[in-house]
C-alpha cells in the first residue's frame, strides 16, 4: 500500500472524494462537499481551501468522511 501523503494538493483530494461519492456544494474561504448515503443519512464535510493540505488536515477529512485510508489511498494514487 502506498503511503499516506506528507502534503496533498487539493485538487488531488476533491478529486478522490468526487470518486467516493461526495459531491461539491460550495465553494469560498473553506469547500463544502456532502455525500448522500444509501439508508438516507447525509455526510457534510469541511475542507479549507488551501492550494496544500497537510497530513493532520486531511485525516481530519477522511474521519469526517467516514472514509477509511485504504479506501482513500486505492482510488488517491490510482
Amino acid at each position: 500500500m502506498a503511503k499516506f501523503p506528507a502534503h496533498a494538493p487539493l485538487r488531488n483530494v476533491i478529486s478522490t472524494l468526487k470518486q467516493l461519492g461526495f459531491r461539491l456544494v460550495r465553494e469560498g474561504d473553506q469547500i463544502a462537499m456532502l455525500s448522500e448515503n444509501p439508508d438516507g443519512t447525509r455526510t457534510p464535510i469541511t475542507i479549507p481551501n488551501h492550494p496544500v493540505l497537510k497530513k493532520s488536515t486531511l485525516r481530519m477529512i477522511l474521519t469526517q468522511s467516514k472514509v477509511s485510508k485504504d479506501d482513500f489511498l486505492k482510488i488517491y494514487f490510482s
